[in-house]
């Protein structure tokens, strides 16, 4: 078991520099171009395939990092570059975990490389949860999969929403109910392959932020997967859910449903995309900050500029501290017993929001508009209190788990 340690070694610090060269030099020359065009960055997706950051091998050998420092420092610098381009370089990720925490190992094996594709021929994924009703509330989820047991296949029908890459993916992970009666315990998760028929991109959504990553509606109708597709086989779901209907008049009992399984696994990752937006935020301001004179002086002679900056410092290194914790406890298998991935998450997002909101202030007029980039970076870190929980859903989280107590 890896010793915490807030020092990377010298392959974590090549890799962090690695990263951060291709931040610095692809993504965020192109970041205020993509942002306006609201569309995919597919050359720079292309580019990172090339050199290697966007491909399984790379995100596999930083996931099983025995220290739990390779995905957040990855996330850190590739958000620093740009939240919309790292959204599309990551999002496939989110799909990956899906299938690594539902999936067997011959499904592993199978589709998360289809997930990726190769540097020749860039494939992308997407995860399919949230629902125009069922945000938050994964409970009230209508997406049906009905089991066709004459054909050995399940036959999904619904509409999903907010999914990253939804509609362009080749694979689709969609979360589904099989038993309504079981509430959030009656779902599972369906590998849908590509081309499927009767799987649609629907609305695709015009956001205020990370503009550059697609979001969009997926529209399921008659839509049939085999049997295989049931990430973790039919046995172990029957199995499930019988434990499931044992229990249901238990109030006290925690089963993990599909959906949450992913989002569980990801929180502290999509923290360290909060820090690394931070970051990014913090140096333009300091850089001003410097630079900037009024009344014969840099205006970080003035306390009330300097006191933002050593809030916002403190903060940011706080945030990856809770991010680092978090994800050393879930490499080496440490119970959030105090739901410490979602503090993590929680602590990281609104300090995003905060310090970018700071370092629009610290640049006063300029920093209203597009020509200086902290506007783009505020915009992008109101994501980061909202999707994979809400900042709301993580108190709660952690209020029910440090508590004990059905806090509703």
């Amino acid at each position: 078991m890896a010793e915490f340690t807030m020092e990377l070694n010298e392959d974590q610090r090549e890799v962090r520099d690695w990263i951060h060269g291709f931040a610095a030099d692809v993504m965020r020359p192109a970041a205020a171009e993509w942002d306006e065009r609201e569309e995919t960055p597919w050359p720079v997706i292309q580019e990172a395939a090339k050199i290697g950051i966007y491909s399984l091998d790379f995100y596999a050998q930083q996931f099983f990092d025995p220290t739990g420092l390779g995905i957040p420092m990855t996330m850190e610098e590739l958000f620093w570059g740009d939240a919309g381009i790292g959204l599309s370089i990551v999002g496939t990720g989110l799909a990956a975990v899906g299938v690594l925490a539902n999936g067997t190992e011959e499904q592993i094996g199978t589709w998360v490389p289809q997930m990726y594709g190769d540097a020749d021929d860039v494939k992308l994924a997407a995860f399919c949860s949230s629902e125009p009703d069922a945000g938050s509330d994964v409970a009230a989820m209508r997406t049906r999969a009905v089991y066709d047991e004459a054909k050995d296949e399940w036959v999904l029908n619904g509409t999903k929403t907010w999914a990253t890459n939804g509609g362009i993916a080749g694979v689709h992970v969609v979360v589904a109910v099989v038993d309504p009666e079981l509430g959030s315990k009656g779902h599972a998760s369906f590998i849908v392959p590509p081309g499927t028929p009767g799987l649609a991109q629907g609305q695709k959504f015009k956001k205020h932020g990370i503009r550059a990553s697609h979001t969009a509606e997926v529209v399921l109708e008659d839509v049939r997967v085999p049997g295989h597709c049931l990430l973790g086989g039919k046995d172990k779901l029957d199995e499930r859910l019988a434990r499931a209907r044992e229990r249901a008049r238990s109030d006290g009992e925690r089963v993990k449903n599909a959906a949450m399984a992913t989002f569980e696994a990801s929180r502290p990752a999509v923290g360290a995309m909060a820090v690394g937006t931070a970051r990014a935020a913090y140096e333009e301001a300091l850089d001003y900050a410097r630079t900037r004179t009024q009344f014969g002086r840099p205006i970080i002679d003035n306390q009330g500029v300097a006191f933002q900056l050593a809030d916002m410092r403190t903060q940011i290194d706080a945030a990856r501290l809770l991010v680092w914790r978090a994800s050393w406890m879930a490499t080496t298998g440490k119970p959030f017993t105090s739901a410490e991935g979602s503090m993590s998450k929680l602590f990281a997002s609104e300090t995003a929001k905060k310090v970018t909101a700071q370092a629009v202030q610290i640049l006063g007029g300029n920093g209203f508009t597009r020509e200086y980039p902290v506007e783009r970076m505020h915009r992008d870190a109101a994501i980061y209190t909202i999707f994979e929980g809400t900042s709301e859903i993580q108190r709660l989280v952690i209020a029910r788990t440090v508590s004990g107590m059905p806090i509703r």
